[in-house]
């Protein structure tokens, strides 16, 4: 949520995001980093403040998550400007294909490749 002079509530901005994407604030299992986390009433309290979103330094961790079942919001900048990307797992698709195209290399140059070496 935008204000005056480009200040965005952090707090209102993640709930935004998470409405954006059919998601609440109940359905966040956990919020932190790769390798800690914050108790969600403690996050809930210390995101209420206002930040400049615009260009310019970054304000915001960019390692913070904020993590749902099969879904997360991380966060992104560019030249400074800051947001929440939100991310879910891929659905698998039912449809098998053990000629799929995973390599730039032929298979058959490959496999010639490598029993030359």
């Amino acid at each position: 949520m935008k204000h005056k002079y480009g200040d965005t509530n952090f707090w209102n901005e993640t709930i935004e995001e998470l409405k954006e994407n059919g998601k609440e604030w109940k359905d966040v299992r956990w919020v932190g980093t790769s390798d800690t986390r914050i108790e969600l009433a403690s996050f809930k309290e210390r995101a209420n403040f206002n930040y400049d979103s615009g260009f310019g330094g970054d304000e915001i961790n960019l390692d913070l998550l904020v993590v749902g079942t099969d879904w997360w919001l991380e966060r992104h900048e560019y030249d400074g400007s800051e947001w929440w990307e939100f991310k879910s797992l891929p659905l698998e698709p039912a449809r098998v294909n053990d000629k799929l195209h995973i390599s730039e290399f032929a298979p058959e140059r490959l496999n010639k490749e490598c029993n030359d070496k």
